[in-house]
């Protein structure tokens, strides 16, 4: 397990942050609002942390800020009960081992299952980061990866391009978007090549690499009916559901508060009243990628709407208001 002593610093030293550094690493989605609260106190107490880039797993990261940066995501309930689960699971597994006990082989491929914009690549990013101070991962950093990325061209160039996938992911966790891609092209399709690659991975490095296939509901399970022996090496299978209207709110007020900004109460009920009649059609594919765009176009018409003013105050400069919002929401 790695050392989780975090040095007390006086003057910035290479690699360490100040509080102005995290805002921009929010801001470019670098870091987790969750995980960035975690900085903020640690400043605050007059201890700095080394920043890791995205994915990445850090020596001074403990259970508990990893914890908590699952609990400031927004809604999940199901999936942050399942997190507790698996973390639970490996914690006694390893203790009856230590016992010499009879204990179950950890084996913890994953199937995520939902729409965009349903927090599936942040909670594998934070399962890697859990797996790495359980022990079950040397590193927990996450790659991230789609059908172009492993399947080729011509005979043997798609094992080759997967293999160099999964060696990049060795230690952490290998993740597939879109993973039903790979069995669309039928019998003669490359993809069938590299979903045979991948189960051989599995066996080769099973203390080493966890995948995680993920894509569309629908999609996901008529892939796993096609390939009827892979279901049965994803014993976890995670169903990540749309946002509720009020959780999506909940998602813009955070985005915005990470720059500084704010709603107007008729602004915040224009945008229920949006995501209500676009729930209403079936358009919920968006999800919180929906309310991101919507929130980056008003803090762009907020910028043209006071940039040729003389003067500005500071409220104005953080408030955007119902015709903010309703622009952003025609764009």
């Amino acid at each position: 397990m790695a050392d989780n002593k975090r040095p007390v610093v006086n003057l910035r030293p290479p690699g360490f942050y100040t509080p102005d550094d995290v805002y921009k690493m929010v801001q470019s989605g670098q870091m987790a609002p969750g995980r960035a609260l975690v900085h903020l106190e640690a400043f605050d107490k007059g201890q700095g942390r080394r920043l890791a880039v995205r994915g990445e797993a850090r020596d001074d990261e403990t259970l508990e800020v990893v914890l908590a940066e699952l609990d400031a995501l927004v809604g999940l309930t199901k999936v942050k009960d399942l997190v507790r689960e698996v973390q639970a699971f490996i914690a006694i597994q390893q203790r009856r081992s230590q016992e010499r006990l009879v204990n179950q082989p950890l084996v913890l491929h994953m199937i995520f299952k939902g729409n965009p914009g349903t927090g599936k690549t942040t909670v594998a990013r934070i399962f890697g980061k859990l797996f790495r101070q359980l022990g079950v991962l040397p590193k927990g950093h996450l790659v991230e990866i789609e059908r172009a990325d492993i399947v080729g061209e011509y005979i043997g160039h798609t094992a080759q391009k997967t293999r160099e996938q999964i060696n990049k992911a060795l230690g952490g966790i290998l993740f597939i978007d879109e993973a039903y891609s790979l069995a669309r092209g039928g019998e003669k399709d490359f993809g069938k090549e590299a979903i045979d690659t991948l189960v051989k991975a599995m066996e080769d490095h099973k203390d080493e690499l966890i995948l995680i296939l993920a894509g569309y509901q629908r999609e996901m399970e008529s892939f796993l009916q096609a390939n009827t022996g892979l279901r049965s090496r994803f014993p976890i299978q995670i169903d990540f559901p749309d946002y509720r209207v009020s959780e999506l709110l909940e998602i813009a007020d955070l985005m915005l508060s990470q720059r500084e900004y704010r709603m107007a109460p008729e602004a915040t009920g224009g945008l229920r009243d949006y995501l209500r009649r676009t729930q209403e059609v079936g358009e919920r594919r968006g999800n919180a990628r929906k309310v991101r765009n919507i929130i980056e176009r008003a803090i762009r018409r907020h910028a043209v709407r006071l940039a040729d003013r003389p003067s500005v105050s500071r409220e104005q400069l953080m408030l955007i208001t119902g015709a903010d919002i309703e622009e952003a929401c025609e764009g």
